[in-house]
């Protein structure tokens, strides 16, 4: 299993910053290996709401099965990967500086199947890549906030 977890800290508070975390259909906005969502239940926010989204790394393509487990207004948005990864992963809003601005995590532990690398795949694709990934992604986000 891949262990990620990346953070950054946004000149924002909280709620401004889950005014732009919160609808999820916008995430492809500012994360780079996200091409599309498409939900699969009539909501689509809070726990239960299940999407898709279709995923490039690279010259690899697939499409990430999710479903929200966590749901805290302001605070944190978790789900779990059912497709060809599975795992789970969560964003958390900590108010820093006196809710002044904002310190925004995301964690993930991700199995990749055998065509993906198995657990090699894990460690190369999910510890090295992704990481890489993700952090441009909350770069991208924190741009995105702080306009």
């Amino acid at each position: 299993m891949s262990r990620l977890a990346v953070t950054i800290e946004i000149d924002a508070t909280p709620d401004r910053v889950w005014d732009v975390v919160e609808p999820i259909e916008h995430h492809v906005e500012w994360m780079h290996d996200a091409v599309a969502i498409r939900f699969e239940t009539e909501q689509h926010r809070g726990v239960g709401t299940r999407f898709v989204c279709d995923t490039k790394v690279g010259p690899i393509k697939l499409i990430d099965q999710m479903e929200i487990t966590r749901w805290e207004p302001g605070a944190a948005i978790g789900v779990r990967h059912t497709g060809l990864v599975t795992g789970t992963g969560e964003f958390t809003l900590t108010p820093i500086d006196i809710g002044r601005r904002t310190r925004f995590a995301w964690t993930e532990e991700l199995h990749f199947p055998g065509w993906l690398g198995g657990w090699l795949g894990e460690q190369i694709g999910g510890n090295v890549v992704m990481r890489a990934i993700w952090r441009r992604n909350l770069r991208a986000l924190k741009a995105i906030v702080e306009v």
